[in-house]
């Protein structure tokens, strides 16, 4: 598979792993809405042949985010022309939340070794153990499904308290139509590190990686992600990828040394009052 090949994959099952709360096909461009909850579901992305001239189908999509009062985004990857780029450019729109992808064949897998795993439900929770024990007492719980209790949970980790979006993201969430695997690391019944897995078409995706700042540097964000990606390469996963902002140099070297190799380089070009 050529470079391109497998980028427009990429782009393909990432798209399936993280619904909006709105989505309209428009001539081969997929306007997403999601009252900004991430640039990646709340923007414009190219997902096929174009008929209608650039200019006018840049110009309604910016009155659909102008009606839906957040500013236009754009995002731009390997797989647009760069003229278009260059034409956002022109207009005023800036280059936003620059974001690495990262792949992993997983002969090239480095796990962080567990001491124990428990099954506590035979054959239930999809033939995940219910827990993963890692040096230092480190415990990785694992559901095979999204509950409203891990969301909350994770709000509260990334510091979600919109309240328009902690109605709407739950429901984001329980959109996903793959199989997921849920993580999470708790300590006196609270969930201090969490992690999520995607799986689609051979691949896992990493997503909602985050650790509670009171718990950085405890190999917590490690266990979650190896437990993850060990589970997922049981159930026939045979690459992994992830997306990681540029600049975060902590996270960019732990999936490095997990077996993670950059594949390319995606961005947003925003405009917060385009005229239209």
């Amino acid at each position: 598979m050529s470079d391109i090949a497998y980028i427009k994959l990429i782009e393909e099952i990432s798209l399936n792993a993280w619904p909006s709360h709105k989505i309209e096909l428009y001539d081969g461009w997929l306007i997403r809405f999601s009252h900004n909850y991430t640039h990646r579901t709340n923007s414009v992305t190219q997902v096929g042949a174009s008929l209608i001239p650039v200019e006018e189908k840049i110009a309604y999509c910016e009155k659909i985010y102008q009606n839906y009062h957040t500013p236009s985004i754009f995002k731009i990857s390997p797989l647009v022309d760069p003229s278009f780029d260059a034409l956002l450019a022109q207009k005023g729109y800036e280059i936003q939340h620059t974001t690495e992808v990262m792949t992993m064949d997983f002969q090239n897998f480095h796990p962080f070794p567990a001491e124990s795993a428990e099954y506590e439900y035979y054959g239930r929770n999809s033939g995940l153990p219910s827990f993963v024990v890692y040096p230092g007492d480190t415990i990785v719980q694992l559901q095979d499904r999204i509950t409203d209790e891990w969301i909350h949970a994770l709000f509260r980790l990334n510091g979600t308290t919109n309240p328009t979006l902690r109605r709407i993201v739950p429901s984001m969430f329980k959109a996903i139509p793959k199989e997921t695997i849920v993580a999470s690391i708790e300590i006196d019944g609270r969930m201090v590190a969490s992690g999520l897995g995607i799986l689609d078409r051979g691949h896992v995706g990493l997503y909602a990686i985050y650790v509670d700042i009171s718990c950085r540097h405890k190999s917590f964000a490690r266990a979650i992600c190896s437990t993850i990606l060990t589970e997922a390469h049981k159930k026939g996963a045979q690459n992994a990828y992830l997306q990681v902002v540029q600049g975060n140099v902590y996270a960019k070297s732990l999936y490095s040394s997990l077996g993670f190799e950059d594949l390319y380089t995606y961005w947003f070009r925003a405009h917060a009052n385009p005229p239209v």
